[in-house]
């Protein structure tokens, strides 16, 4: 019984010790700045980073003259496309998460199991916009033509796609009706979570990002 206990002891101890590193990690390798010398290269585009307090989406124009996303990425869950949206968010996390888990009260223990240790599938989740306002949770930031290049090329690298060149559609209705889901690519874990995707574009758009981080203030600290 005592070897059980003792078993048990050095298990908790583990566990707990292994949190304080993931937790003094996340913390100090999030304020460590990623291409904090910003060119004066000429700003053209104007994106925006955008979060629900968890989760970070990347939010782009629908068209300019380098990408047209509505090409693409179509109003799936409406019969009719609203000409008067602008923009379009994109955001990279576990299918499970999205799909099963509307809301905080929905989750599971399996799906956060699968989620944390690599277990499950990823998806795009996509969401247009008519008009995006600045907040402390969506920050505006003008790039230039060569950090937009950049970003188009990162997102589309993140979809699946068909035999015939287009992403490959969810059918969910998780969230509202300007919402669209597509099977991505990699699986979420603890150390790529959907604001690690969002800061890895960022850093490969050369665009200010965290050196790593797992949470959306790890992203914001940069933008303050």
């Amino acid at each position: 019984m005592m070897k059980i206990l003792k078993f048990i002891l050095k298990f908790c101890l583990a566990i707990i010790g292994l949190l304080l590193v993931y937790g003094i990690s996340s913390f100090v390798l999030s304020i460590i700045p990623v291409n904090k010398n910003q060119s004066e290269n000429t700003k053209e585009y104007t994106i925006y980073i955008k979060s629900n307090g968890v989760h970070t989406d990347l939010v782009l124009p629908i068209k300019t003259d380098l990408k047209d996303w509505s090409k693409k990425i179509k109003f799936e869950n409406i019969k009719s496309k609203d000409s008067t949206h602008q923009f379009l968010a994109f955001g990279w996390g576990d299918k499970g998460f999205y799909l099963d888990t509307p809301e905080w009260s929905d989750l599971k223990f399996s799906t956060a199991f699968n989620a944390a240790f690599n277990l499950g599938t990823s998806a795009m989740h996509t969401t247009f916009y008519k008009q995006i306002q600045e907040t402390e949770n969506c920050v505006k930031i003008e790039i230039s033509r060569e950090q937009y290049q950049k970003l188009i090329t990162f997102i589309e690298a993140s979809f699946q796609y068909d035999t015939n060149g287009n992403p490959i559609f969810i059918d969910a209705t998780t969230y509202g009706k300007n919402d669209s889901f597509y099977e991505a690519h990699r699986t979420y874990n603890l150390f790529y979570t959907c604001n690690t995707w969002a800061n890895q574009a960022l850093k490969k758009a050369n665009m200010k990002a965290a050196f790593w981080t797992p949470a959306d203030k790890g992203i914001f600290y940069h933008y303050q």
